[in-house]
């Protein structure tokens, strides 16, 4: 380990809106408005949403800021605006994912950015800098921590790693030193927290962990800025993130081809409201039902191939095959796959088909089993999926599920993905966000682009 936090430290201090290539900059935009569409949404129609409101209010900690919350009428403080807008954008599990890491960089690192850049009354041009330092951040903190080993301890890589990204950008926007920006990264390994526990119960805390990530990120930069001394080598220190979150680090990945290589141009974007590790199989089975004409009477049964993380996240039978709670069925294998074989389709409104006996008897039909030929292999999101069916047997190989970086959707199904999310909730005054949301860099003051996701 050769100084990866102060490496990293000084990238997010010099990094300039003019050094970063125009395509990174137009997919930071893309993400970033596929983020707040589920945020949006989440707002009005996440059941975990009210507790989280009536939380802050018992506590006190709903009192009038100066951020906004998507789909919200009031504004917060920014720290807590960075809670729920994070935890929004991740209730839905409809928001990007980066297949190295395995993590979802948007979740920690855009809310940071909007709270701290409202505060500051930054550029949309501050912002989106901000952002893509984020992801940068996260993105190769969480490819050093290796996702399977750092699974396997049981950490969920959105909320440990994405704690430093959301530090990152929110230091980039209050323009700290390198110096404090170590201090922040210093606070951000007292407080990278995320259990993989939640996957037991379908219990929220996936959802909370993350916008407290972001927000965590918020308040390790706002110390730092203040003076505050945090803890230097947090990332490669001996009792530090990489140690003490991973059996197999790969310090090197954290700093390699830094400022060359964009990790943001690897980032992918969901068709499927669901884990990420299910999409591969999905795009399978649909694919596989519109071409051989298949119907659920002559499905006889159905065997999807994972990698690991896959199974640990999607596959026990014994606690996914039968879901009947919104995070149960996002980490079901069983039940995305039975919904995709049953309908063809699958969207945020499907979850409604939860305990369904339709999708309960195709799901006993499927099997999930670890497929050694995904093992190795870069991205770990790829499924086989083999049907018997009355025609026999029928196999399908996908290497990658859609919207990965090579099959990355346009800009008008990018659009069109937000609105459909987002509509509902903010009506005519979501087209008009979208469209300022993917010319972020053309206004002066980002409060101008964040007031028209106010309710």
């Amino acid at each position: 380990m050769a100084n990866e936090t102060a490496t990293l430290a000084a990238y997010v201090a010099n990094l300039r809106y003019e050094d970063i290539p125009p395509e990174v900059l137009e997919r930071a935009k893309a993400l970033t408005l596929d983020f707040l569409g589920s945020a949006v949404r989440a707002r009005s129609e996440a059941e975990s949403t009210p507790s989280l409101l009536a939380m802050l209010a018992t506590l006190g900690l709903d009192g009038k800021g100066d951020a906004t919350v998507c789909g919200d009428a009031k504004t917060y403080t920014p720290a807590i605006a960075a809670l729920l807008n994070g935890a929004l954008g991740h209730s839905l599990d409809f928001d990007d994912t980066h297949a190295d890491s395995s993590l979802h960089p948007s979740a920690p690192v855009v809310p940071a950015a909007f709270a701290v850049g409202e505060i500051v009354e930054a550029s949309g041009r501050d912002v989106l800098t901000a952002i893509v330092a984020g992801y940068e951040v996260c993105c190769r903190l969480g490819n050093a921590l290796d996702p399977t080993s750092h699974y396997a301890k049981g950490f969920h890589p959105t909320a440990t790693a994405g704690t430093y990204g959301a530090a990152a950008a929110a230091a980039k926007l209050y323009k700290l030193s390198a110096d404090q920006i170590v201090a922040a990264f210093g606070v951000s390994g007292s407080q990278a927290a995320g259990s993989l526990q939640f996957l037991v119960n379908g219990a929220w805390n996936k959802r909370y962990q993350v916008g407290a990530a972001a927000m965590n990120g918020v308040v390790a930069a706002s110390l730092a800025r203040e003076g505050f001394i945090g803890a230097t080598e947090s990332v490669e220190g001996k009792h530090g993130l990489l140690v003490g979150y991973s059996d197999d680090a790969h310090p090197d990945k954290a700093t390699a081809g830094l400022g060359k290589i964009y990790e943001t141009m690897k980032i992918g974007v969901k068709p499927y409201p669901s884990c990420r590790y299910t999409h591969a199989a999905i795009d399978a089975l649909i694919a596989m039902r519109r071409e051989h004409n298949l119907t659920p009477e002559n499905i006889k049964s159905v065997e999807i191939g994972l990698h690991r993380n896959g199974i640990t996240l999607t596959g026990d039978a014994a606690t996914k095959r039968h879901a009947r709670s919104v995070v149960g069925g996002q980490f079901s294998m069983f039940f995305t796959g039975a919904l995709a074989l049953d309908q063809g389709s699958f969207g945020w409104d499907d979850y409604k088909r939860l305990g369904d006996p339709a999708i309960e008897a195709l799901a006993d039909r499927i099997e999930v089993v670890q497929d050694p030929r995904l093992e190795g292999k870069s991205h770990p999101f790829g499924a086989r999926v083999s049907i018997e069916s009355g025609e026999g047997t029928l196999e399908r190989l996908i290497p990658d599920p859609s919207g990965e970086p090579s099959s990355f959707p346009d800009a008008a199904a990018m659009q069109q993905k937000f609105l459909q999310l987002a509509r509902p909730v903010l009506n005519e005054r979501a087209d008009r966000f979208a469209d300022a949301i993917l010319s972020l860099d053309k206004f002066d003051r980002i409060d101008r682009v964040t007031s028209l996701a106010r309710l």
